[in-house]
């Protein structure tokens, strides 16, 4: 028969880091999809913080004084599993930035979709994007890196021992910004630049043959155009898998170091 026992100090602190992982497993990407069932999620949650705890077990009880002073160090916990799920979750969202304006250049605005992440209707190819992203995110094992970076923050983080830098949170989420609309215009260029190019032809074309109707014949060829370039340009969608994986990398570390 197996036998384990454990004080009240032990169940406080295992309590303590269970919040922080299921705060971060029910924000973070590909965990956080409406397709990824609930019980999957809370399992994952239960045995990495076992995994944790047993790696974790601290020297000396966590120290409060009464139970408000308990609720307020959950309350704590919660919130850095919240920002670091947040930061590596925000930074999908620059494919729906860059699918946004790729359908708007196309005339494929009015088509829409719910986005698997954010559960929110967004535009076909942002939604393509998004599902290549989670793709990409599963073949290159993206995942393990969030779950290693989510048990190193308990290192530089201990559990009670966030101190939350608001300005240094706020430059963080401006630096992300700037990057964001960056990242998203590089993802779209491609398709940007050709559209471009044959509204410029169609300018030509209108001036040269008045009689023809350049609005209908426009609006095919842009759709026409703009999913041959999508066709073709479909080998660079590893690439852009990079730059957000580098993005989620840089804007987690930043957020950690907001809270140390």
């Amino acid at each position: 028969m197996v036998r384990y026992s454990f004080s009240v100090y032990d169940l406080e602190y295992f309590l303590l880091i269970l919040v922080r992982v299921s705060c971060f497993v029910f924000v973070a990407p590909f965990f956080s999809m409406k397709n990824t069932p609930a019980n999957v999620r809370v399992g994952i949650s239960f045995f990495t913080s076992l995994l944790l705890y047993q790696a974790l077990t601290p020297a000396q009880p966590v120290q409060y004084s009464t139970v408000t002073g308990y609720a307020v160090i959950v309350m704590k916990e919660a919130m850095v599993g919240l920002l670091i799920g947040f930061a590596a979750n925000i930074c999908t969202t620059i494919v729906n930035f860059a699918g946004s304006i790729a359908d708007m250049e196309t005339g494929l605005s009015m088509v829409t979709l719910m986005d698997p992440t954010s559960r929110e209707s967004t535009s076909i190819t942002g939604v393509l994007y998004q599902y290549v992203l989670m793709f990409m995110m599963l073949a290159t094992g993206m995942y393990r890196y969030l779950f290693g970076a989510l048990a190193d923050t308990f290192e530089l983080i201990p559990v009670n021992g966030a101190v939350f830098h608001t300005d240094s949170l706020l430059e963080s989420m401006l630096v992300f910004l700037g990057d964001y609309v960056i990242i998203g215009f590089r993802i779209v260029l491609p398709i940007f630049c050709s559209i471009l190019l044959l509204n410029a032809v169609l300018g030509i074309l209108a001036k040269v043959s008045p009689q023809m109707n350049m609005f209908a014949v426009g609006i095919q060829l842009k759709i026409l155009v703009g999913l041959s370039i999508l066709f073709l340009t479909a080998g660079i969608l590893p690439g852009i898998a990079d730059f957000i994986f580098d993005e989620m990398k840089r804007i987690m570390l930043s957020f950690v170091g907001g809270m140390t």
